[in-house]
């Protein structure tokens, strides 16, 4: 019964049918708290519950099902402690319960499920406290994910074999912890590679090579590195970075939940701040290192945002840089063959054999910005049959700019922090906001044009064609100006 568009609640009803070996209720519009009767079906193997809209906690009669070995109950809105009855189940080799609004600490019976083999994702909930000693029965599980909760304490010692798991939270060629340095208190975020993935070793010297000689306030900023082996005298390679608070523009642009589409909204002048952060950091990057240094990664999950909502690009795993150059930046050669990057943002001529280059980051920019007011990925599934992101913003300009923005930026939001500038700048936008669709003024309609034109002609198909940095800095900035002007005379 997944993927279809049943409506209402799970009838109590559901427990005589116990025989019954897996359900699927998974992508409906179903709602309303879990019936106890759910625990009769202690044949149940396989039970799917994810994206739905239920509430109300877990029941703790889920503890009889003691022959369930796969539970996804992401994507919902359940609330309360998790369950310690779940720690019952010790046949599960999936457990997914993120995406939800749980909150209170992680049983020890469930953190310490030794069965759990494949996945154990808690993310995305309001889960609070220490990591319990526990965790290391989960001697076989191939992926962990905390992520987005509000854990805290010391990492237990029974922690400590970190390639035990696949990952933690991915990133890259490896996971990335939050961490607190002894000395100084300090929060940082901990890079801890992977080094049995193919070309981590690789990644580390190259984000080694790049951080050590570089500084801008758009960077990221690398607070130490760690090259030693671990207990087991296997080699352990990890980045220490500065803590960005408010995590990548990513999770902005694509809330995973309705929490974060509540709590996560980026307004227009956000968005154009981070876009001219963004664009500062590839100039600086492009024109005003000692060697020239293209990213070859750029896409919304590596820019991080800090306290005051300021971008710094991050992971410079796939840096090249640019030994020779030129007056045509698009025909410079690199230290480095074999380019890989992120489908959607890669341009079209590295596919081609095509020497990297500055541009290629161009063309990446261009495709951000678009996403970034479209709210749309590049590889959206309504990207098909010929169609692209550059093509469907082509279509719409001038006339239709308003039919493919992204609303949400024009959405009034709660609990507004007034202590910083920016956000002040964000509510005086929305001041002069008649309607908060998509029936804006005049002013910044045109900003927007001007906005997807620039995408438009960064991300265009001839390398030759696209607009250097330094002009996109200068253009981004041209808009912000007109745009802080407009709203000055609509306030006088």
């Amino acid at each position: 019964m997944g993927e279809n568009m049943i409506r209402g609640g799970i009838p109590v009803g559901i427990g005589n049918l116990v025989n019954l070996n897996r359900l699927g209720l998974e992508g409906n519009h179903l709602e309303g708290p879990l019936p106890d009767a759910l625990g009769k079906l202690q044949n149940l193997e396989g039970l799917f519950l994810n994206n739905n809209q239920f509430s109300g906690p877990i029941p703790s009669s889920f503890g009889n099902l003691t022959t369930l070995t796969v539970l996804f109950m992401e994507e919902n809105r359940f609330e309360g402690r998790i369950a310690p009855s779940l720690g019952n189940c010790q046949k599960l080799l999936i457990l997914n319960l993120s995406s939800n609004n749980l909150n209170g600490t992680i049983p020890k019976e469930v953190i310490g499920l030794s069965s759990l083999s494949i996945s154990l994702d808690m993310s995305n909930n309001f889960l609070m406290g220490a990591l319990p000693f526990e965790v290391g029965n989960l001697k076989n599980l191939a992926e962990l994910d905390l992520s987005e909760n509000r854990l805290s304490g010391k990492i237990p010692t029974t922690f400590e074999d970190l390639s035990k798991f696949g990952a933690l939270v991915f990133g890259g060629f490896g996971s990335v912890y939050k961490g607190v340095l002894s000395g100084n208190g300090a929060i940082v975020a901990v890079k801890v590679l992977n080094l049995q993935q193919q070309g981590a070793s690789k990644s580390f010297i190259n984000e080694c090579d790049a951080l050590r000689s570089i500084r801008h306030r758009n960077l990221l900023k690398i607070v130490s590195v760690c090259s030693s082996t671990d207990h087991e005298g296997n080699d352990f390679k990890s980045l220490i970075f500065e803590f960005m608070c408010n995590g990548s523009l990513d999770q902005w642009l694509h809330p995973k939940n309705n929490v974060q589409h509540q709590s996560k909204r980026l307004s227009f002048i956000q968005r154009l701040n981070i876009a001219i952060d963004v664009a500062y950091a590839l100039e600086y990057l492009h024109h005003h290192c000692q060697t020239p240094i293209v990213h070859c990664d750029l896409k919304p999950s590596n820019i991080l945002l800090d306290e005051d909502m300021v971008a710094h690009v991050g992971d410079f795993g796939l840096v090249k840089f640019l030994f020779e150059e030129s007056n045509n930046s698009s025909k410079t050669k690199s230290l480095s063959v074999g380019l890989k990057g992120s489908i959607g943002y890669i341009p079209p001529e590295y596919g081609m054999g095509g020497q990297v280059s500055t541009l290629g980051d161009i063309y990446s920019y261009g495709i951000l910005l678009l996403e970034m007011f479209t709210g749309k990925r590049p590889i959206d599934e309504m990207f098909k049959d010929g169609l692209s992101i550059h093509k469907f913003t082509a279509m719409a300009l001038p006339e239709h700019v308003m039919d493919i923005i992204d609303s949400l930026m024009f959405f009034e939001e709660d609990g507004e922090d007034a202590d910083n500038e920016r956000n002040e700048d964000d509510r005086e936008e929305r001041s002069i906001i008649e309607d908060h669709h998509v029936n804006v003024s005049s002013g910044i309609k045109d900003c927007l044009i001007s906005i997807f034109q620039i995408g438009l002609s960064c991300c265009a198909t001839s390398p030759d064609e696209r607009m250097p940095t330094n002009v996109v800095v200068n253009e981004m900035n041209s808009i912000r100006d007109t745009f802080l002007k407009f709203k000055e005379d609509t306030e006088e």
